[in-house]
């Protein structure tokens, strides 16, 4: 199993990215962004949240690095920023995925 608190520093994005993210984590709305950005009518545990963001990250860091022209910049720091949120919310001895 892999440390979630690990997972997240081991990221590797670029820092405008990550910056944006950490600007937008204060206007963060769970019931409000965390539906909208996983497109779902109601917002899972933080642990199914988690495990769902990563993975929603992972396939828009690859897109990103292909050059695809369905990138969004918008999104993927609305990802960041709820997956940086969720992740706060998971108790610290259950921070892994």
């Amino acid at each position: 199993m892999t440390d979630i608190t690990t997972l997240l520093a081991n990221l590797r994005r670029p820092r405008l990215l990550i910056r944006a993210a950490r600007f937008g984590l204060t206007d963060y709305n769970r019931d409000r962004d965390l539906k909208r950005v996983m497109k779902v009518t109601r917002a899972p545990s933080p642990a199914k949240a988690v495990d769902g963001l990563i993975e929603t990250e992972a396939r828009m860091e690859a897109t990103r690095k292909a050059g695809d022209a369905s990138y969004s910049v918008a999104r993927h720091v609305e990802v960041l920023i709820a997956l940086m949120a969720e992740a706060r919310l998971l108790p610290r001895q259950n921070r892994t995925a």
